[in-house]
């Protein structure tokens, strides 16, 4: 199986848990670890300027890397996918 076959039964498979487990729309929280840069937190966080969202860090010990929380109200599953697709562009990110 290529690694796109992967990605796409990976993004099929959330999208059947997150309709089965969830009434739409509904709150949803992103996590993800990357490395301490200002141009990666800045990117990531222009994924989420149009819609109303809360975003939280945390530095690691030697601030190294941060640890970025965001919550929001999301209206599908697609809507989440879209934008764990959106930040998986972004060179070093880890997605929770």
């Amino acid at each position: 199986m290529s690694e796109a076959d992967k990605t796409t039964s990976f993004y099929n498979r959330l999208r059947e848990q997150l309709a089965e487990s969830t009434d739409w729309p509904s709150n949803y929280m992103f996590k993800f670890i990357l490395p301490a840069d200002d141009e990666k937190k800045l990117t990531l966080q222009n994924i989420f300027k149009n819609h109303p969202v809360k975003i939280k860090e945390r530095n690691s010990s030697k601030n190294t890397y941060v640890s970025i929380s965001i919550e929001g109200v999301f209206d599908s599953p697609d809507e989440i996918i879209s934008k764990y697709k959106q930040v998986s562009q972004i060179k070093g990110i880890i997605q929770l």
